[in-house]
């Protein structure tokens, strides 16, 4: 990964810097040393024997922002590498700007030792385009009947515990996993569904569903879950995170718990704003995912939460799929979609729609997901690492999977219309990617 070896000398001149962790948002220089922020201020002057050293570069017109975190990728290394590598999935997440991500356990075997842990920062060591956080277990392969070890998870490195692609149906379990995950200050990261109400679901539940004679999976089956969570999270004292939020009925449980001081934060994903049920009447399998398109009230509401503050984080849920598992019949099909190099155009959309300021925006992809996680990136404060994304806000172009650097193409944004891009991102002071 970026060391201060392959890292540059720096200063980008006359751009738009936005960083919500120090309430900045103006146009001045940064000047980047030996891998790190040394100065953030207007006209930064460079000593004569300094200035061979340094590249200078004019972001006029442009975003400098914090290196932007995804806390909920599916990297699918070990044991699907097939559909997604660690380093096709860091070089998505780079060309995406995004400088770190955090990688769900459900991979083969499952990252519930520390041994799996170890193995993924090592190629991520290896191979890497961007910072990998993994993500250990809250139970012994995903199964939801014993604990992993929390302890031996987080000295190898684990960031926090999630059984993401599952729920953890047993509520004793899931107590005794918050209050054990608070013994190692680790975060637990729940996956929202109670499978006897989902079970067989193919979509959202409703009149769309009764038209199309396809099961529905009722918006309960999220709620209940996250009603129950959040007064776990309350009884324990413990910090819970709210994985791929999608309906009304979560973001108001979600509110009321924070109103009454319970240590939970939440997510949604960029379909969830952007995407409705309505678009499961092509059959097309690329819109089968888990939670399900809702309706277009949903959508509206999870707007609402993130103008809020209810919703704390955009992340992709990117969860690459070959054509093997994604082009079949809808109900065969696989659940999820692709999003490192799809997001961020997606959150700029809803600047331009009134719903975030450029700081609230970039709060929910760079210092909101670094206080969560515990990470001591999302700022551009002096003397941090120069984890940082080049923003072009106004660029417009249409998104097209064949150009993505992810191995899957199972993404229902291609061929869509959009404004703004990153075209350059640094880790560390390395630029990992750069549009030119």
């Amino acid at each position: 990964m970026a060391t201060k070896e392959n890292s540059v000398n720096l200063v980008l001149r006359n751009g738009r810097v936005i960083d919500p962790a120090l309430g900045l948002d103006a146009v001045v220089d940064v000047l980047i040393e030996n891998g790190s922020i040394a100065e953030v201020s207007a006209e930064i002057e460079l000593g004569a024997e300094k200035l061979s050293q340094f590249e200078q570069i004019d972001a006029s017109g442009k975003w400098i922002v914090p290196g932007l975190i995804d806390m909920h990728v599916h990297l699918r290394e070990p044991g699907e590498e097939y559909k997604e590598t660690i380093s096709s999935g860091t070089q998505a997440a780079a060309a995406g700007g995004f400088t770190s991500v955090a990688c769900m356990p459900n991979t083969h075997p499952v990252n519930d030792c520390a041994a799996v842990t170890q193995y993924i920062l090592e190629k991520a060591r290896e191979e890497g385009s961007c910072r990998v956080f993994p993500v250990g277990a809250i139970s012994r392969g995903i199964e939801g009947k014993n604990i992993a070890e929390y302890g031996e998870l987080r000295a190898a490195g684990a960031a926090a515990v999630s059984d993401d692609g599952r729920p953890v149906m047993n509520s004793l379990l899931m107590r005794r996993a918050l209050e054990y995950a608070k013994t190692f200050d680790l975060l637990v990261i729940s996956h929202c569904e109670d499978l006897d109400l989902s079970s067989a679901g193919l979509m959202n539940e409703g009149p769309v569903s009764t038209r199309l004679g396809m099961r529905g999976i009722p918006r309960a089956a999220e709620e209940v879950m996250v009603a129950r969570d959040i007064l776990l999270a309350e009884l324990t004292g413990s910090r819970l995170h709210l994985a791929h939020i999608s309906t009304a009925g979560s973001v108001a449980l979600i509110r009321e718990g924070k109103n009454r001081g319970v240590h939970v934060s939440a997510e949604t994903a960029p379909h969830y704003f952007t995407l409705n049920e309505e678009l499961v009447c092509s059959f097309d399998p690329v819109y089968k995912v888990n939670p399900p398109l809702r309706r277009a009230e949903d959508v509206e509401a999870i707007k609402a939460a993130l103008d809020d503050g209810t919703l704390d984080v955009i992340a992709s849920d990117h969860a690459p799929h070959t054509s093997v598992e994604k082009d079949l019949e809808f109900e065969y099909a696989a659940n999820g979609m692709i999003g490192l190099e799809s997001s961020l155009p997606l959150i700029l959309r809803l600047i331009r729609e009134g719903v975030l300021t450029p700081l609230e925006a970039v709060a929910k992809v760079s210092h909101n997901p670094a206080r969560i996680l515990a990470i001591p990136f999302g700022t551009l404060r002096k003397g941090v690492a120069a984890d940082l994304t080049l923003i072009d806000p106004e660029v417009k172009y249409t998104i097209d999977v064949n150009r993505f650097k992810s191995k899957s193409r199972n993404c229902p944004f291609d061929g869509m219309e959009v404004q703004g891009r990153a075209v350059m991102t640094l880790v560390g002071g390395r630029v990992v990617f750069s549009a030119s």
